[in-house]
């Protein structure tokens, strides 16, 4: 015999999890047609490098299966999981989960609505790292220690300036990253995790500058926990919406 199950006792974790898991069992099976009717008839899809190996936003079911169609075989996705509690507000429920294809790790956000069943409103994929070149983080992170006296050892300040001073000669970028705004600053600081020589230039003299410049009142439109750097997130105290520099002052 069968339950049913009244949707005002289904938190929101078990309506993720169960989109999810319908979602990836008709990408497994590479039944584009379930997968598409998976989604409302209006619905966005931003992907972010991991289904396109672009960046790329496709529109209402027409646009998932075109998206789908072109990229599912090679892709070959896996492994969703909701990656923190989901939250439901004002009939949506809204759900960060991880997920894996065939060369990396990604992460992704979904918003999900009541139309006919759970059906997604919103879908955000990024792909996060490649198989085989993920960062030196975690339990991957270098140990730094080196114990005993060496003479020659040198400072990290010495090592940095003799990396300033080989480029042009004997070390050249791979990458050049043009613009030291955020952008350029989050991309040039994965780099080097994931040991890529690259060079950050900007006609500024340092960066972030056309931040300083700017007018006083200036700030973000988006909370600031949407907003961290790699590797150096806003204090617990820093204003919501963070602002020019200036108005720190």
């Amino acid at each position: 015999m069968t339950t049913m199950v009244d949707e005002t006792q289904r938190t929101a974790d078990d309506i993720a999890t169960g989109w999810l898991e319908d979602f990836e069992a008709a990408l497994r099976a590479q039944d584009i047609d379930a997968a598409v009717d998976l989604f409302a008839t209006t619905s966005y899809w931003r992907d972010l490098v991991s289904f396109t190996w672009n960046l790329r936003t496709v529109e209402d079911r027409d646009g998932v299966r075109d998206l789908l169609t072109h990229t599912l075989e090679r892709v070959a996705p896996t492994d969703f999981e909701l990656s923190e509690p989901a939250a439901t507000a004002d009939g949506v429920t809204e759900a960060w989960f991880t997920f894996a294809t065939s060369v990396g790790r990604g992460t992704g956000l979904v918003r999900l609505v009541d139309e006919d069943g759970t059906k997604a409103w919103t879908l955000l994929t990024a792909l996060q790292e490649l198989d085989g070149h993920e960062e030196p983080r975690g339990p991957r992170r270098i140990s730094g220690a080196k114990h005993g006296v060496d003479p020659q050892r040198k400072s990290w300040s010495e090592k940095r300036a003799e990396e300033d001073a080989a480029w042009g000669d004997t070390a050249h970028p791979y990458t050049l990253v043009v613009g030291g705004g955020q952008g350029g600053i989050a991309l040039g600081a994965r780099l080097r995790q994931l040991g890529v020589p690259a060079l950050v230039v900007d006609r500024w003299e340092r960066p972030g500058d056309q931040w300083r410049s700017r007018y006083k009142s200036l700030c973000l439109h988006d909370p600031v926990w949407y907003d961290h750097l790699p590797y150096l997130k806003f204090p617990d105290n820093w204003p919501v919406f963070a602002p020019n520099e200036s108005s720190l002052v």
